[in-house]
């Protein structure tokens, strides 16, 4: 038995298709046997292991030593894992990688840059390059017998970026569905039969999302996204999955001259003066288990508009529509009339809902062109009913907070509803 697999997305057919309906390519079909024509079996046998047999592995983590990252991806490379790190053009991955690799024995496979722009950055970040080899083969197979006869000379294995690498199983470009999922799976053999950590770089497309099939994402064990604006000096790494540890826990850097610094001030995105203006809140939300401080500036200006204008930067543009909704239901604002921008202050996104009463009070703050008080933080989530909410480590923010030198601290504790924003203004 037979059947049609196209080279290009990777969709399966029972019969021979001129146009792959799926993504539109033509004569991109290809017969593939998965069965036995004489004896109509499968050709590959079934194996079974119990897991009794199995002993634990006892190999330690690859600490970095780089804390910040160290912390994201569970206290270091796990031996045998597979990561994906993704993030804009020239955000910064290839920065990161060098300086957490650079303690490492390390083979770096670029089909995007060359030797010399890789030494080029090494002595920018004054880097010694002892510890680095380069290779800017493109097939993954030639790679992988390369690697597989040095692997206990390599610690860990970079490859820059996976849509440039190709197999020659596959017809198709580097970069198409069936090539990256046929390259990332050979990796990942790889990886698991040498107990070699392998760090995939990822493209993203202009939406922000990875790029690629989504299975690519299923198939590593650890993904990684790097964030923040060009125009900013700082940057956010998340993990969205992580199969060694939390998926909670952020790392934060700043880029300066001599490559990225680790952030451990939990105020680095906020005035250290805590003076406040119209329009202007400060929040406290955790990311993971640690506290950390932003500054929201909201600006209201009439509109000319038939619908005016509502944008959104670091905050999920849906969460803004809900609340406007809310204010206008139990505050009775006349939102409609304005234009309204709302900002997380530093080029960074909050996704915490503990972010909320300090937005609505940055809102309000606009609208009747009155700061709050100084030294002053807003913690807590707002309700459809206009309610104020508790959320996970609130105790611990507050602690933090006063710590830091908050005087007005407001919370579910002492906001029950958004009516009782009107005392948090200065007169």
């Amino acid at each position: 038995m037979s059947f049609y697999i196209c080279s290009n997305c990777g969709y399966g057919s029972a019969s021979w298709i001129g146009k792959c309906p799926d993504c539109g390519q033509w004569n991109s079909l290809k017969q593939q046997q998965g069965f036995d024509k004489k004896t109509n079996q499968p050709t590959q046998d079934f194996e079974l292991t119990p897991l009794s047999r199995i002993k634990s592995s006892t190999e330690k983590k690859l600490a970095t030593g780089v804390y910040e990252f160290d912390r994201v991806i569970g206290g270091g490379f796990f031996p045998s894992s597979v990561t994906l790190l993704t993030g804009e053009p020239g955000i910064g991955k290839s920065t990161l990688l060098l300086q957490i690799l650079k303690n490492f024995k390390t083979l770096y496979v670029s089909g995007e840059e060359g030797a010399e722009q890789i030494k080029q950055r090494l002595n920018r970040l004054k880097i010694k390059d002892d510890n680095l080899d380069f290779s800017n083969t493109q097939q993954i197979e030639s790679i992988i017998k390369g690697i597989s006869k040095n692997h206990k000379h390599y610690q860990i294995v970079v490859i820059d970026s996976i849509q440039t690498i190709y197999s020659n199983k596959i017809e198709g470009t580097a970069g198409s569905i069936s090539q990256l999922r046929e390259t990332t799976s050979q990796l990942i053999t790889f990886a698991k039969n040498t107990n070699t950590p392998v760090i995939l770089i990822g493209h993203v497309t202009k939406e922000g999302e990875i790029a690629g099939p989504k299975t690519l994402e299923h198939m590593v064990d650890i993904v990684l996204s790097f964030e923040g604006e060009k125009v900013s000096h700082f940057r956010i790494l998340r993990t969205p999955k992580n199969r060694f540890g939390s998926t909670d826990e952020i790392g934060i850097f700043e880029m300066t001259s001599l490559g990225l610094s680790q952030v451990k001030n939990p105020l680095a995105f906020i005035d250290d003066e805590k003076s406040s203006a119209p329009g202007m809140s400060i929040v406290g939300v955790t990311e993971g288990k640690r506290p950390i401080f932003f500054e929201i500036q909201t600006l209201l200006s009439p509109t000319i508009l038939a619908i005016p204008r509502r944008v959104a930067k670091g905050i999920d543009y849906n969460k803004i529509l809900l609340l406007l909704a809310v204010l206008r239901k139990y505050y009775g604002f006349p939102l409609d009339k304005y234009d309204i921008y709302i900002n997380v202050v530093g080029g960074v996104s909050i996704k915490s809902t503990a972010a909320e009463l300090g937005i609505v009070a940055s809102l309000i703050s606009s609208f009747k062109n009155k700061s709050v008080k100084n030294n002053t933080v807003f913690i807590g989530e707002i309700g459809l009913l206009g309610e104020t909410r508790k959320v996970v480590f609130e105790e611990k923010i507050i602690s933090e907070a006063r710590r830091l030198g908050f005087k007005n601290i407001y919370s579910s504790k002492n906001i029950k509803n958004i009516k009782e924003l009107k005392n948090v203004f200065s007169s």
